[in-house]
């Protein structure tokens, strides 16, 4: 009983292990794209591309700065809108103070 158990464990494994394989190829050939013919089809794709990752990363950035922000005690977000009001005042003026 215990050798027809583990006999039976064994093949159960091995099956899993082909059928898993055999899904992981026909998903493979499933994601081959085919190739512009003409320069401008791969211009407006390498376009549409950089412009999504763009966006990604755009969203990314403001996501890291709205966690800092949200960090920030009330008297630092004070401090910092102050003295961005003051910086524009000074280059209004003319006066420009690092």
């Amino acid at each position: 009983m215990n050798y027809l158990y583990s006999f039976l464990k064994t093949l159960l494994f091995f099956f899993l292990v082909f059928i898993t394989l055999q899904n992981m190829q026909s998903c493979a050939t499933n994601k081959i794209k085919k190739t512009p013919d003409t320069v401008e089809e791969a211009e407006k794709q390498l376009a549409k591309k950089r412009k999504t990752e763009a966006k990604a990363a755009k969203k990314e950035s403001e996501a890291v700065k709205k966690r800092h922000w949200d960090l920030q005690t009330k008297q630092a977000k004070k401090s910092v809108k102050q003295n961005e009001k003051r910086m524009k005042k000074n280059k209004k003026r003319g006066i420009f103070i690092p």
